[in-house]
């Protein structure tokens, strides 16, 4: 008799961690940041990204970010990043997780000076490593390094709500 509860209860405790495993939901958040151009100038970002956790360890995600917005007399210039990716994440204790991310980014940069315009676009590889902690299980931090063009860097704080 002592065996079958004893298997009756190691059957309940092992589905109800499988009950409680994470199921596949979407998020959503924004993020500010600053970007480095060839480390001799530096000019504040933000952004917004959403995404789907197909599991534990890996996200599709897209993103905006304006990477850069400078001007002075007569003259102005954007850099905007739109990207695609795939997350690859390591959950750690305590609701810590690394993540890692491997995409592609379009970026349009748009200069104006005087009655002169003039903007270009050119898709390149996107690179990124980040932290990550829950906070609550909707709410989530991060920390992210991302590398979106050659000579670019993107350093960002964010949040994301998960629904």
């Amino acid at each position: 008799m002592f065996k079958k509860i004893a298997v009756a209860a190691a059957l309940a405790a092992l589905s109800a961690g499988a009950m409680a495993a994470d199921r596949p939901y979407f998020y959503a958040g924004g993020d500010v940041g600053t970007t480095d151009f060839d480390r001799y100038q530096s000019e504040t970002s933000f952004g917004g990204f959403g995404g789907y956790q197909v599991n534990d360890n890996f996200a599709v995600e897209i993103g905006y970010r304006r990477l850069a917005h400078t001007s002075g007399p007569g003259w102005d210039a954007k850099l905007d990043q739109i990207s695609a990716s795939a997350v690859g994440t390591l959950p750690l204790s305590g609701g810590f997780n690394v993540f890692g991310r491997l995409g592609v980014s379009r970026l349009s940069d748009d200069y104006t000076e005087g009655g002169f315009a003039d903007n270009g676009h050119r898709d390149k590889a996107l690179f990124g490593v980040g932290f990550g902690y829950a906070f609550t299980p909707t709410v989530m931090g991060r920390l992210e390094l991302q590398k979106p063009e050659s000579g670019v860097s993107n350093l960002s704080a964010g949040v994301a709500f998960r629904f």
